[in-house]
């Protein structure tokens, strides 16, 4: 009997101890995932960041356009705008995306920085400093960003405006900690798309954006300037976001919102979205912590198969 006991007592701590001498797996986690008091990402002493979903494949290159002062309402099956809908057609649209604030100069900085670094109106900001933003956030983990603005008169101009030209359209041109290198006239976009930066934006000039001169004409500019990368893109791991600062003030400041490129699924998304999504969406396809209001906005990488 006493053999027996001895035996089956040897048998159960033989079962136990693997349990208790594991990895070392915290209750109600993971192997794999660390558990800690707080979000990545999350401001210290704030509410957490948005958690992301699973990341999607990172791509080669994103690069964001923006356009002005449009309506979703205004550019959906507008027959002025054939190649805009025709782009829609074969990308993820976002019928529920917004701008962030009236009139267009926060929303630029919203999507830069993720904050309107208190700028309520269109003056001539000049020097936000060293402020964070998504450039210095790409260059100090060893990726690259170039902002080209169609008629900067040179690379790293400071400059309010000049011909259709306006810095209230180009935010990277109000951030010290942004290199003159970064800040580049459109003619400067490369003619093998290879060689483009990590992340860019193309800002077109005031007539071009929709600002100045009709819709058909900023659908023209972008069938010319944007189809070529677009088709680009979806062969090389690559994507364009093309999006809108403002609306034309009608109620709820809705805009369009698009996403083009390599892996997108073809879908009309009904989720709601703005500049801070966009931002911590680019954040999060290059593991970045998302800046100001972007730990709060929720990721659409998913879009991306």
């Amino acid at each position: 009997m006493a053999r027996r006991i001895a035996a089956t007592a040897l048998l159960l701590l033989a079962l136990t101890v693997p349990a208790a001498c594991g990895r070392g797996t915290p209750h109600g986690s993971t192997p794999g995932t660390t558990v800690s008091g707080g979000s990545a990402g999350a401001p210290a002493g704030g509410p957490p960041a948005t958690p992301s979903p699973a990341r999607a494949a990172r791509p080669d290159h994103v690069v964001v356009a923006v356009f002005e002062n449009k309506s979703y309402a205004q550019i959906k099956d507008n027959p002025q705008a054939p190649y805009l809908n025709a782009l829609m057609a074969r990308s993820a649209v976002f019928a529920d995306a917004h701008g962030v604030a009236h009139p267009s100069q926060p929303n630029y900085l919203a999507l830069f920085s993720g904050s309107t670094q208190g700028v309520t109106d269109d003056h001539c900001v000049g020097d936000l400093g060293a402020r964070p933003n998504l450039a210095r956030q790409l260059l100090d983990s060893g990726h690259s960003f170039v902002g080209y603005a169609e008629d900067l008169p040179s690379p790293g101009y400071r400059g309010c405006a000049t011909g259709r030209y306006a810095a209230k359209h180009n935010p990277w041109a109000d951030f010290a900690n942004v290199p003159d290198t970064a800040d580049q006239p459109a003619s400067a976009w490369p003619a093998d798309l290879s060689r483009l930066p990590t992340v860019a934006f193309v800002v077109p000039n005031m007539c071009n954006d929709m600002h100045d001169c009709g819709i058909s004409v900023g659908d023209a500019w972008a069938k010319a300037h944007l189809d070529p990368y677009a088709q680009w893109a979806a062969q090389h791991n690559s994507l364009l976001i093309v999006t809108f600062d403002e609306n034309d003030n009608s109620p709820g400041n809705q805009i369009l919102t698009l996403v083009a490129g390599a892996g997108v699924t073809t879908a009309v998304r009904t989720g709601r979205v703005d500049h801070h999504a966009v931002l911590r969406t680019i954040e999060d396809f290059y593991g970045l912590a998302p800046l100001g209001n972007a730990a709060q906005a929720a990721p659409f990488t998913d879009v991306v198969r």
